[in-house]
C-alpha cells in the first residue's frame, strides 16, 4: 500500500514543494495546490455525470428486460449486452472516474498527513509549521473551525452529488441518505485529529466541489435536453 501511495504522493510532493518555493506561504500553497488538483480531475467528474445521466435513460429498458427474462439469466445477459450496444452505454462509465480518483485522493491524504515522507527538500520542514490565519501551526490539528468547515462542505457537496448521480435505484437510496449525514460527521471528527494542512485541503476541496456540482448540474440539464430533442426527432421520422 505504501509503495502505491508513494508513487502517487511523490510527484504531488514535488508540485507542493515547487509551489511553496514560488509563494513562500504554506497555507496559500495548499489552497493553490488543491485548486490545481481539482481542476485536473474535473474532466472525470464531467464524464461521470454524463454517464449517470445516460443511466437514467437506459434504466427503464434494463428493468423491463430484467422482468421479462427473470428466469433466463443467459438470455438476459445477451439482451443486456445488445441494449448497451444499441444505446452506446458503458455500465462502468459512472464507476471508472471514481476508481481513478480514489488513488489520487489517498495519495493526497498520505502526502499532507506525512509530508516529509514524500518531500526530500529539508527546508520544507519549517514550512509545515507555519501559521495561517487563525491557525498557529499547520502541522497540528485545528480543534473546531476547519473541521466544521470541512464537515459542512462535505455535507453540501455530498448532497448535491447525490442529486446529480441519482439513478432512481431505491435499493441504494436509503444507504446513500444515511451516508449523507454519517460521512460529514466522520470527516469533522477525523479533521480534528489530522494536521491542519490536511483539514485545509479537504475544506477547500469540498468548497470547490460545490461550484463544480453547480456547473455539472447545468451540463446534465443540457445533456437531458439534447436527448429529448434527439428522441423527438427520431419519433417524428417513424
Amino acid at each position: 500500500m505504501y509503495t502505491i501511495l508513494g508513487i502517487i504522493a511523490k510527484p504531488m510532493g514535488w508540485l507542493l514543494g515547487l509551489l511553496y518555493d514560488l509563494i513562500q506561504d504554506y497555507g496559500i500553497t495548499i489552497i493553490l495546490f488543491t485548486i490545481i488538483v481539482k481542476v485536473c480531475i474535473y474532466p472525470l467528474y464531467i464524464k461521470q455525470t454524463k454517464s449517470m445521466s445516460k443511466m437514467q435513460d437506459v434504466q427503464p429498458k434494463m428493468q423491463a428486460l430484467q422482468r421479462k427474462y427473470a428466469n433466463d439469466k443467459e438470455t438476459l445477459n445477451i439482451k443486456m449486452a445488445e441494449l448497451y450496444k444499441e444505446e452506446k452505454f458503458n455500465p462502468m462509465g459512472g464507476c471508472l472516474p471514481m476508481l481513478i480518483q480514489m488513488p489520487i485522493i489517498m495519495g493526497l491524504f498520505a502526502l499532507l498527513r506525512n509530508p516529509m515522507q514524500y518531500i526530500s527538500d529539508g527546508s520544507m520542514i519549517f514550512a509545515f509549521h507555519e501559521h495561517f490565519l487563525w491557525i498557529e501551526d499547520l502541522s497540528q490539528p485545528d480543534p473546531w473551525i476547519l473541521p466544521i468547515i470541512a464537515g459542512v462542505g462535505t455535507f453540501v457537496s455530498f448532497t448535491m452529488n447525490q442529486a446529480l448521480n441519482d439513478t432512481g435505484n431505491n435499493q441504494t437510496a436509503g444507504m446513500m441518505k444515511m451516508m449523507q449525514f454519517i460521512f460529514p460527521i466522520m470527516i469533522l471528527w477525523m479533521a480534528r485529529a489530522f494536521p491542519s494542512g490536511l483539514a485545509l485541503y479537504w475544506a477547500i476541496s469540498q468548497i470547490i466541489q460545490i461550484f463544480f456540482n453547480i456547473h455539472l448540474a447545468s451540463i446534465r440539464k443540457k445533456v437531458k435536453r439534447e436527448r429529448e430533442v434527439a428522441a423527438a426527432k427520431k419519433k417524428m421520422k417513424k
